[in-house]
């Protein structure tokens, strides 16, 4: 069998068929060649380049409405263009603005802070970082005390975050901030714009266990945000948290990343003479079949999703299967590499060279980043199975 993200789970209509491959010839003709099949990391700076290419051909926010200069495209279109990137081996740009802190700002951002951000969110000039886990706050991330106190026409910020994902990089921060210690852990809670630059910010990056300086931790002492930069109301920051935290879920559920690792499982099977093994052959399958109806399931989701008629458990479900099978992905391409994969050393593949133990640790945020397996479950089963 050979597999690739477009025979996942495809019902493409005439259209749809035109659209995928109008973007797939474009993508070959302009994906800069050393960012395809990167075995490591690709950090803003670099993604810079590739994101304004998009950008410019009006396909770098494709779920944005027109009106705020998205492509409104189609939910189809929209999982199209995402499988063909992953398909041809480019990186998808970050989601911090695309994803997170531009629909937000879009849906409850004041008319000055959306012509202020969306255009640099849009045109990758301002690279953004998601400001809300902090030590003994992650999953529980309602006991945050980063504290912003308003005095006059600006808050000050005093406190700590941490696993800042492009924090190093990143010129603008959505954050979540107490503003109220008196009431209710999550009533306390606002959002701020803060301005990376600002006096009294520092960061210190965090390499991750595949040794790539991908997080930040950030100190803040007595830093001055302008009060014009809360996003929503005061106080009312928990209720965006949640929105975020929701489609930040539904995007690392995705089963693309489960697909390019199977992918990858198949050609360092070759490589290694695994794939001459029946029982590793059964294996594959199994989670290729696992993966085929997890993608018919996402699809399902995403079309609820677009809809509005999405259960509140669609975002947590995604995340558990999502990242179990992109986790169990990666561990099956150790299998796959046998002796070589623990050597910590690249295995070179016709497409170029993979980075087995290092894509094995990545693999580990697709189970905790965004919440942990265990917090979406816990979700599942007070929001949707009523348990105690």
């Amino acid at each position: 069998m050979s597999w690739d993200n477009t025979t996942l789970f495809s019902d493409d209509n005439a259209d749809d068929l035109a659209f995928r491959r109008e973007v797939r010839q474009w993508i070959a003709r302009n994906c800069p060649a050393d960012l395809i099949n990167r075995p490591d990391r690709v950090n803003p700076p670099e993604m810079k380049p590739w994101h304004r290419k998009l950008h410019e051909r009006g396909w770098i926010a494709p779920h944005w409405p027109r009106e705020y200069g998205g492509m409104g495209a189609t939910l189809k279109q929209q999982i199209i263009l995402y499988e063909e990137i992953n398909r041809a081996g480019a990186p998808t740009p970050f989601q911090h603005g695309l994803n997170l802190a531009g629909p937000i700002i879009m849906q409850a951002g004041t008319a000055e802070q959306k012509a202020r951000h969306l255009p640099g969110i849009l045109s990758g000039d301002m690279v953004w970082c998601q400001g809300y886990s902090e030590t003994g706050a992650g999953s529980d991330l309602a006991s945050l005390k980063t504290r912003a106190v308003l005095e006059g026409d600006h808050f000050i910020v005093n406190g700590h975050k941490i696993w800042t994902t492009n924090g190093p990089w990143a010129d603008w921060m959505f954050a979540l901030v107490r503003t109220d210690t008196e009431g209710p852990r999550q009533a306390g809670i606002s959002m701020l714009l803060i301005d990376m630059k600002s006096p009294g910010i520092t960061v210190q990056p965090i390499r991750n266990i595949a040794g790539q300086a991908e997080f930040a931790q950030e100190f803040f002492d007595n830093v001055r945000v302008p009060r014009e930069n809360l996003v929503g109301t005061l106080n009312g920051g928990w209720k965006l948290a949640n929105i975020v935290l929701g489609n930040e879920r539904f995007t690392t559920g995705s089963p693309r990343a489960a697909a390019l690792r199977l992918n990858k499982a198949r050609e360092v099977a070759r490589v290694s003479g695994a794939i001459g093994d029946p029982a590793f052959r059964q294996q594959l399958a199994q989670m290729e079949i696992e993966l085929l109806a997890f993608s018919a399931f996402y699809h399902h989701g995403a079309s609820l999703a677009a809809a509005g008629k999405a259960p509140v458990s669609m975002g947590p479900v995604m995340k558990v299967f999502g990242g179990d099978l992109s986790h169990r992905a990666a561990e099956l391409v150790m299998q796959a590499a046998g002796t070589l994969g623990p050597e910590m050393q690249r295995i070179r593949l016709a497409d170029g060279e993979h980075d087995v133990a290092g894509d094995l640790f990545a693999s580990r945020i697709s189970v905790v980043g965004g919440g942990t397996t265990e917090i979406q479950k816990n979700i599942i089963s007070k929001r949707v199975l009523d348990l105690p």
